[in-house]
Order: C-alpha cells, then sequence, then structure tokens
C-alpha cells in the first residue's frame, strides 16, 4: 500500500532533506556552546567586580580571548539558525520569509564581528 500522491509519483518529488544539515548544525553548536559559556559565567562571575585594567588584564590572555571568540562566534550562529527555523516555520509569505532570512543572518554577523572587534580591542589593549 502506498500512500504517494499521482502527483508525487509523477513528478519523483519528495522531503528535500535540508533541514539535516541545520538541524546537526544547530546541535553541534548547542553542544559547542556549553563548556563556553560555563567558562564564561564563572570568569564574569570571578571578575564581576572588577575595573577595566583588570577586565582587560583577563581578556589579554591568548586562551580567554579566544574562547570569548569562539563563544560569540558559536553563540550567534547557534542564535541564527534557530531564528531561520523560526522563521521558516512561521512566516507563509515566501518573499517576506526570504526578507526575515536574510535580515537575521546579516544582523546575526553584523553583531558577531562587532562583538570580536571588541573582544580584540580590549584584548590587544587599544
Amino acid at each position: 500500500m502506498s500512500f504517494r500522491t499521482p502527483l508525487k509519483q509523477a513528478l519523483g518529488l519528495g522531503a528535500s532533506h535540508s533541514g539535516t544539515s541545520r538541524w546537526w548544525a544547530q546541535r553541534v553548536s548547542s553542544v559547542a556552546l556549553v563548556p563556553l559559556l560555563i567558562w564564561l559565567i564563572i570568569g564574569i562571575v570571578r571578575h564581576g567586580g572588577a575595573d577595566y585594567t583588570d577586565a582587560q588584564a583577563w581578556l589579554s590572555s591568548p586562551i580567554t580571548a579566544v574562547l570569548t571568540i569562539l563563544t560569540l562566534v558559536a553563540s550567534f550562529y547557534h542564535g541564527a539558525l534557530g531564528m531561520q527555523v523560526i522563521v521558516e516555520d512561521y512566516v507563509s509569505h515566501e518573499t517576506v520569509q526570504l526578507a526575515l532570512v536574510v535580515l537575521v543572518k546579516f544582523a546575526a554577523m553584523v553583531l558577531a564581528v562587532a562583538g570580536i572587534f571588541a573582544v580584540l580591542l580590549v584584548a590587544l589593549g587599544g
């Protein structure tokens, strides 16, 4: 017994399977974010009452700067993937959907680059 419609059988079209790679990417980025965010939260709590020079000294360590940049990249990538799924699921008009996905990806990229620039500016003493 086949549940295929005559149109599906004629066209040979089925699921596009394009969502699988995004699903895996979101799972991998979420797994990467767990230790990164735990590390960042501990670092922020430990330096909570610090002034700018102490924060700059902490962030000027190469390991700290790299881990902070990785946290920013993973966070914005994960967030953009999640927002794309939300837009694709709940916006039915194709043109609006495409515009929103492009806007989400552009905003995530701009914010990630701004965050990386800020980290490098503080870490390098600018």
